[in-house]
């Protein structure tokens, strides 16, 4: 095992429209496209993508939906350890204007209880918080045996405080500083006091205000993608964790700036594509964006 990333799956169906229809009306997408999706899964896509590819603890089902997901994954070479439920869970999503709106159907009730994986050589350890019992199990093995972990913090969970004290790597999002009635560095603040070596929050169109591995707060800045470039922003953040763990992955001397610089650069060919799969950059991608805007 070389990376673990454990998370939700969902299938994710992305329809690029002029307008959405109410009521009894009718209408007819201009694009459309079909993926993986989630935070954790389409983050182990990317790595995967940029050949670090990791092992995904993940929901999956004996349905038609569960199906067609191993097959993307089998055609990424990714090993699937799938904790059981009874249906697949789908997210509708409608990018517009630089934004987008999703609407998910989520099955989170497990069967089975996770699987207790030998780590081996496992370098890295990715999470978005679902599987809390996982997440928690796997962070604490691990923080004890020296392997770096990491968080995509989407959101406030119920085990994130004590989740955070095993995470060396937490990149957050501006709806848990809501959720937790914190600034951007506050939320700072109070990642240093959960133990966290790097840290930051993800901005949107600001980027992102983070802390190097001295404390040091700056900011990233987003690249200057033109707004008729920008097609879905889905999927971005999620891209932008897999790429800078993957970056960590492949060179671990170099400094965090290094890896987010990288991983920037990704996510900004994520949005010039519709839909996750069409939105994983290769390493050529990468040096395109950062030769273009960087």
């Amino acid at each position: 095992m070389h990376a673990l990333f454990i998370g939700q799956t969902y299938i994710d169906v992305t329809m690029l429209a002029d307008e959405m229809p109410k009521g009894d009306e009718k209408s007819v997408a201009n694009d459309f496209a079909v993926s993986f999706g989630g935070n954790a899964v389409t983050a182990a896509f990317a790595s995967a993508k940029l050949g670090q590819v990791p092992d995904l603890l993940t929901s999956l089902a004996d349905d038609w939906l569960g199906r067609m997901f191993l097959d993307m994954a089998a055609r990424y070479q990714i090993p699937v350890h799938g904790r059981k439920v009874k249906r697949s869970s789908l997210s509708f999503v409608l990018p517009k204007d630089g934004k987008r709106a999703i609407i998910r159907a989520r099955d989170d009730g497990y069967i089975h209880p996770y699987p207790h994986l030998t780590l081996g050589a496992c370098a890295a350890l990715h999470l978005d918080g679902h599987q809390a019992d996982a997440a928690l199990h796997y962070a604490k093995l691990c923080r004890a045996q020296g392997i770096l972990t990491s968080l995509d913090g989407g959101g406030l969970r119920d085990n994130t405080h004590e989740l955070l004290q095993y995470i060396d790597v937490a990149i957050v999002a501006e709806r848990l500083c809501e959720q937790m009635n914190l600034s951007s560095d506050g939320m700072l603040d109070y990642l240093k006091g959960r133990g966290c070596k790097i840290g930051g929050v993800t901005e949107g169109e600001r980027g992102m205000l983070w802390y190097d591995e001295s404390g040091t707060v700056s900011r990233l800045p987003a690249l200057p993608i033109p707004k008729n470039k920008v097609i879905d922003t889905s999927g971005a953040g999620d891209i932008f964790h897999g790429t800078y763990v993957a970056s960590y992955l492949a060179r671990r001397n170099a400094r965090w700036r290094e890896h987010f610089e990288w991983a920037r650069a990704a996510s900004a060919h994520k949005i010039q594509h519709l839909g996750n799969e069409a939105g994983l950059p290769s390493v050529d991608d990468i040096q395109s964006v950062l030769k273009k805007y960087a």
